[in-house]
């Protein structure tokens, strides 16, 4: 994809209206750094950080990319500096219907059996619709997977609201990432999806790297704050434990999705990780 000044103008009209570039960037798991770089033009925007930008902002990615809705146009037909009033609002939804849509025939098909066509019908909409927000397939798996992580804190926020003891709020995150039920065999399902493509697309690389990011550092802090707390090993180190227990997510939850190990005996393993490497042994 070719770095413009047009496309750097559209991407910080677009960050700016919703808050600061701080803010956005810790929103969509991507480093400030990487996001001033590339808004300087030293860097370039991969296809997943505009459609993450362009999902946080609520523009269509096909406006970042190429200047206006429908992509025909010069990319100086739509200003920057006009972003509110050429990007109309999504007032019924159908985006949302959209990205609903394209996550559920994603998880439930394979990416790679999913039209743009079997979307516009899933979401009662036309195909010039999903084109208008997303381009093509590869920005709707993009979403798919921001959706996925979306998904996933909002969940967590929920349950962790209230849950103060560290070993307690370890165990309940743990819990919630099981393969096991409506919500999250299809998130898993995803997941495995984007992993395989990660393998050979260095821009589906870079969005699972930062969604994965964020998923270890909601485990690093609450290891760190069960050390402070008194309640795990006072020599654990947090982080290599950290890298240790998503692992053995991941490693655990491919057994359960493929059928080559049952949901019971991951949780099991998970928690007698958290007894013998975690805890402390002298607790009461």
């Amino acid at each position: 994809m070719a770095d413009n000044d047009g496309l750097r103008e559209r991407v910080a009209a677009a960050v700016d209206r919703v808050g600061t570039r701080r803010h956005v960037a810790g929103a969509i798991g991507l480093d400030e750094t990487k996001l001033s770089k590339a808004l300087a033009g030293r860097r370039r925007f991969t296809t997943g950080e505009l459609a993450a930008i362009a999902g946080f902002t609520g523009v269509p990615l096909v406006w970042l990319e190429r200047g206006s809705p429908d992509g025909d146009a010069p990319v100086t037909a739509v200003p920057a500096a006009s972003v509110r009033e050429t990007v109309a609002p999504d007032p019924d939804g159908a985006r949302k219907r959209i990205l609903d849509a394209a996550w559920t025939l994603i998880a439930t098909a394979g990416y790679h059996r999913v039209r743009v066509a079997d979307v516009a019908a899933r979401a009662g909409t036309s195909s010039a619709a999903v084109h208008y927000w997303f381009p093509g397939r590869d920005a709707l798996l993009g979403e798919a997977l921001r959706h996925n992580v979306e998904l996933a804190f909002e969940r967590q926020s929920a349950a962790l609201a209230t849950v103060a003891d560290p070993h307690e709020r370890l165990v309940t995150l743990l819990d919630l990432q099981m393969p096991t039920g409506p919500v999250l065999e299809p998130e898993w399902s995803i997941w495995m999806q984007v992993w395989v493509e990660a393998v050979v697309d260095a821009d589906r690389r870079e969005l699972y790297a930062q969604a994965q990011d964020r998923w270890f550092r909601t485990v690093l802090l609450t290891l760190r704050d069960g050390v402070a707390a008194g309640v795990f090993r006072a020599d654990l180190d947090p982080e290599l434990r950290a890298r240790q227990l998503t692992g053995l997510v991941d490693g655990l939850g491919v057994g359960v999705m493929t059928g080559a190990s049952p949901a019971p005996a991951m949780r099991a393993a998970l928690h007698d990780f958290i007894q013998h490497a975690i805890l402390r042994t002298d607790a009461p």
